[in-house]
Formats: C-alpha cells, sequence, structure tokens
C-alpha cells in the first residue's frame, strides 16, 4: 500500500528531499578531489540539491560532457539563464526566451530574494521552488510547443506554469493542479503581478495558466487528456499507470519516477516510449485522505473555454501590430541605422568552474577545467570594444534607461477610444 512521507505536506512539496542521487561520475570527481569545501545555504537538505552534483550525473547519463560543471550563481535573472545555458541545461532558444522572460526573484518571498539567482531550491512552508537546473531539463524534455495543452500536477508557484504558458501562446491549454489552497492563491496572486507588471507579458502571447485546488491523484476520471504532463513530486510505481492515462497519444508525460526524472511518451493507445533523464529524489506524492463517508475528493480540472469572437480580434490585432514593428526594425537594420547605445556594454565575465560532489555525507570539491580555463591569465574579464565617442557622450556611472515596450506604444498612439486601447493591453499597468 502507498505510503506517505510526513516529511512533506503536498505535491508541491518538493524541496527538502530533491536532490540528485549518488553516481559513478561522482564518485569519479570524489576521487579527484582536491579539498575539503563548507557549503552555506539555508538548510543542509537544500544544500543537498546542489547544482554541480546534478550536473556531473547528467554529463555521465547524457554524454554531453565528460564531467559536470557548477552552475555558478546570478546577479541577476539573465546571468543565472547564461550559467545555465553554459553548463547546457537550456539547449534550446524557445526555452531560453521564456525563462528569461520571467524573472524567478518575482516568485519569491521579498525577504528571500537575495537567494532567487541561486541553482538552488527553495522552500518556505508549503511554497516551494525547484532549483533552475531542475525546472530546466523538464521544459527541454517537455518539448514544448504552441497550442499544445498543459497539465502541472503539484504547480506551486506558478513559475513553472507561467514559463510554459509563453510557449503554448494564447490557443493552447495551461492547468495546474496544488494540495494547498494558500499556495494556489499565492500563484494567484503572482501570476496576476506577472500579467499587469511584466513587459515580457506583451512580447508573447500568453497561455493564461488556470490552478485548482486539490489531490493530483483524484483527478475526475471524466477529465480531458493533455499533451504535455509534469508531476513536481516523486511518483511511486503504483501510480504510473495512472500518470500515463492523463496523456493523449503522442504526449510527453515528466515525472520523477524510481529516484530518476523520467520522461515517457505515448507512441499508441497502449504503447510508450521511456527515457531516463537524470538520477534524482523527490518527496513523494501524498496519498489521498478519504472524506467521512469513505468517499474521494475528485477533483474537476477546469473546462476548456471557448474565446470570445472579441478576444479573438485583441489577439489577431496585437499580432498585427508586432508584425508591423517587426518590419519597422528591419527596415532600419536594413538602411544601416542603429539604436544609440543608452550605456556601456557590459562586462563579459569568464568563471571557472566548481564541481561539489555529495559522498557518504562528506562534501568535496574538485576543480574541473572549461575550455576559458586553458587560455593563459587564469581568471579574467573581458569588454567588448566600445566607440570613443560613444564612451566621452555618455558618463559610465549613467543608468540604464528601462526598455522600451513598442506594442503599448504603438497601441497608444492608435485613433482609437481609451477603452478600446486599453482592452488591447489587457489594461494592464505601465
Amino acid at each position: 500500500m502507498f505510503t506517505a512521507n510526513p516529511a512533506a505536506d503536498s505535491a508541491a512539496e518538493r524541496g527538502p528531499q530533491e536532490r540528485p542521487a549518488a553516481t559513478p561520475a561522482a564518485r569519479l570527481a570524489a576521487g579527484a578531489a582536491r579539498r575539503v569545501l563548507t557549503v552555506s545555504s539555508e538548510s543542509p537538505e537544500v544544500a543537498q540539491e546542489g547544482s554541480t552534483l546534478q550536473r556531473a550525473h547528467q554529463g555521465a547519463q547524457q554524454g554531453r560532457r565528460s564531467m559536470g560543471g557548477a552552475v555558478s550563481a546570478g546577479e541577476d535573472n539573465d546571468e543565472l539563464i547564461d550559467n545555465l545555458k553554459e553548463a547546457q541545461y537550456i539547449r534550446t532558444e524557445r526555452v531560453e526566451q521564456a525563462f528569461r522572460a520571467v524573472d524567478r526573484a518575482d516568485y519569491y518571498l521579498e525577504e528571500f530574494k537575495d537567494n532567487a539567482y541561486k541553482d538552488l531550491a527553495w522552500k518556505h512552508g508549503h511554497i516551494h521552488l525547484s532549483a533552475p537546473c531542475i525546472y530546466s531539463e523538464v521544459m527541454e524534455a517537455l518539448d514544448l510547443q504552441p497550442g499544445l495543452s498543459f497539465l502541472n500536477l503539484g504547480s506551486g508557484t506558478g513559475y513553472l506554469s507561467s514559463m510554459v504558458g509563453l510557449i503554448l501562446g494564447p490557443f493552447g491549454v495551461n492547468h495546474g493542479v496544488e494540495l494547498h489552497s494558500e499556495v494556489t492563491e499565492y500563484a494567484r496572486r503572482k501570476l496576476d503581478l506577472f500579467i499587469k507588471t511584466s513587459d515580457s507579458f506583451d512580447k508573447f502571447e500568453f497561455c493564461e495558466p488556470s490552478f485548482v485546488t486539490g489531490n493530483c491523484l483524484e483527478i475526475s476520471p471524466d477529465c480531458t487528456q493533455y499533451d504535455r504532463v509534469y508531476c513536481g513530486a516523486g511518483v511511486q510505481k503504483e501510480h504510473e499507470d495512472y500518470m500515463k492515462n492523463l496523456l493523449k497519444v503522442g504526449g510527453i508525460l515528466v515525472m520523477p519516477l524510481e529516484e530518476k526524472l523520467t520522461k515517457i511518451t505515448r507512441t499508441g493507445p497502449s504503447a510508450w516510449e521511456t527515457k531516463k533523464i537524470l538520477a534524482v529524489s523527490f518527496a513523494p506524492l501524498i496519498q489521498p485522505c478519504h472524506s467521512e463517508s469513505g468517499q474521494s475528493r475528485l477533483v474537476h480540472l477546469p473546462l476548456l473555454a471557448v474565446r470570445s469572437l472579441q478576444d479573438l480580434a485583441r489577439i489577431a490585432i496585437r499580432g498585427t501590430i508586432k508584425k508591423v514593428i517587426h518590419q519597422e526594425a528591419a527596415d532600419k537594420r536594413g538602411n544601416g541605422l542603429k539604436a544609440t547605445p543608452r550605456c556601456k556594454r557590459r562586462r563579459v565575465r569568464r568563471r571557472r568552474m566548481e564541481t561539489i560532489v555529495f559522498l557518504d555525507k562528506e562534501v568535496f570539491a574538485s576543480r574541473i577545467s572549461n575550455p576559458s580555463d586553458d587560455s593563459p591569465g587564469g581568471d579574467w574579464e573581458e569588454e567588448p570594444p566600445e566607440n570613443d565617442d560613444d564612451e566621452r557622450a555618455l558618463p559610465p556611472e549613467v543608468k540604464p534607461e528601462p526598455p522600451v515596450n513598442f506594442l503599448r506604444e504603438k497601441v497608444l498612439s492608435l485613433p482609437l477610444p481609451d477603452p478600446l486601447k486599453y482592452y488591447l493591453l489587457y489594461y494592464r499597468e505601465k
């Protein structure tokens, strides 16, 4: 009989136990260790989800790198994504754009935002975010395409669902199930903040997530099937068929199954292809609690709504305006016109890569060279050449201006009544 882990309170709570398992690659790295590294973090459990160990496992299992390298903490969201790309966690442009468009720090509580750009999981009460490298592997494995339907089991803060929504576009389906009602409300608040304030919203056509509260093991049997499904908690073997039945033929399911992050593709009504992606350890799914009558509390997923003609018109108008903006930008480039730089270009920093290995309750570290380490001079910084006139015209201490939201400017310049303009902008704040 399936038993729940008392340390985990929901399908969305993966944090403390979500860590890579030891592999031969980790033992090789430990054998090459030169010194003991002291790791500091919010808790020993969070430290165990060190991204560098996951990198070593992935390199051994997938053969993309002979040994894994560390994913350094970033100073901001873009730098974190740069590090994930360099370590080959993010491998496609579509996934990269989604990660850059949604700032991870926006899903943290204010007092914990200093840790938002570390490649570590974060957990506070029932609120939880997996490490960026885990989300990267999940997004890549899902092979998301515009117009698909997606189900997120253990949707948590909604961070992953928001990134997925940017790829699915306006004609996709984006549903999430979360066990704790307070986490569902937290996710809805974060979603509302993203829609109202993020300029990324106007750069994409968004498939807005819909969240429901309930146990993901109690989804109503008459629910629709999905093109893509992700479960963010450990799935026991006895629940594997339940998860598979949520998929359409041709669909992809990604979930932690028997200590492996696993990708399952439904190739036919009763045919499946399974691929092990990464050795991990997630807190398990919570066994449903039956009501006093002995009946389970069925979770009813949102109905598939048909967009109104008015909404379809808004999507079409915004798409047409974006095409005009892109064409105008292309014409300027064709005429040799360049936008005036607002600030000095940021320095390109090349860091050495560190590999951290957890073995037999001890922590070892060894330095693994990356191609840039072979260059003379060791650690160094490189600054791209700049135009001297630009540097004299704009002092280095001048802060860069915020990026221009061309779609918003174009809509506001149209000869339309103000209510219609704001409708086209989804009533968003500037």
